[in-house]
């Protein structure tokens, strides 16, 4: 997600009146005045001729503004992508959408404090022992192989479905194959996902001004790589790419 670049398709609030009452709820399809990807619309379904005819955010932003007024904001993930897009949004048609003194809830950050995803957690969800001697090198390792086996004690028999109701049988089992399979998408062309593969299985730019175009369409950008500070295997994929052997 790119707060800077994407744009608000549809919006929508529950609003809880600080005097009570019943909850208010709005919801607005907004026409974007850009394409929609295709990738964006297989997540949610809304294609550019579902908004033709809807009102863009320029003619919305006075309303939506005025609904929300002085209210405190709430949502998942909205610290890092929900709000800094509404502001975003705004400030393209000259409103300053003022955060002085709004209380901000992230129902995402209550997850990961109050569930946290360090190892020491894990080994006591999946092999209910605790962490003795942590960050040291070795007492570490041990409580990962302990995790990993715990994880398919855990999950044996449990079929993992995904966010569009794809089915993958029984992912986590004595099987590191079928465990590679499962944790690495595919499309993730280096470790720290500077590159990454489109649903064509293309490599395409996964950061900066170019991200999501084909990464062979850019040789500027794949030279600029190669003459930074990015790490080894980075740059290594942008010389595979210049030279054809990697597309």
């Amino acid at each position: 997600s790119d707060v800077v670049n994407d744009r608000i398709i549809q919006i929508a609030f529950i609003k809880y009146p600080k005097e009570g009452g019943e909850p208010i709820e709005k919801m607005y399809m907004v026409n974007p005045k850009h394409p929609i990807k295709p990738d964006a619309t297989r997540v949610h379904g809304i294609t550019n001729d579902m908004l033709e005819g809807e009102p863009t955010f320029r003619e919305l932003a006075v309303e939506i503004q005025d609904f929300i007024g002085d209210s405190d904001l709430a949502g998942y993930n909205s610290n890092r992508f929900d709000v800094p897009l509404l502001i975003e949004e705004f400030a393209r048609v000259g409103l300053d959408f003022d955060m002085t003194g709004r209380r901000l809830v992230d129902a995402l950050m209550i997850f990961y404090k109050m569930e946290p995803r360090t190892l020491k957690a894990a080994l006591k969800f999946y092999c209910n022992k605790e962490l003795k001697d942590a960050h040291d090198a070795l007492a570490d390792t041990r409580a990962t192989a302990d995790v990993i086996f715990g994880q398919i004690k855990h999950y044996e028999g449990v079929d993992h479905i995904d966010n569009d109701d794809n089915v993958t049988p029984t992912p986590i089992r004595n099987d590191i194959q079928a465990i590679h399979d499962f944790v690495n998408d595919g499309k993730r062309v280096d470790f720290v996902g500077r590159f990454v593969r489109d649903r064509d299985g293309q490599i395409i730019f996964n950061f900066g001004k170019n991200k999501g175009e084909l990464a062979h369409k850019h040789p500027g950008m794949l030279n600029w790589i190669i003459s930074k500070d990015f790490p080894l295997q980075v740059k290594n994929i942008a010389k595979a790419i210049l030279k054809g052997e990697l597309k």
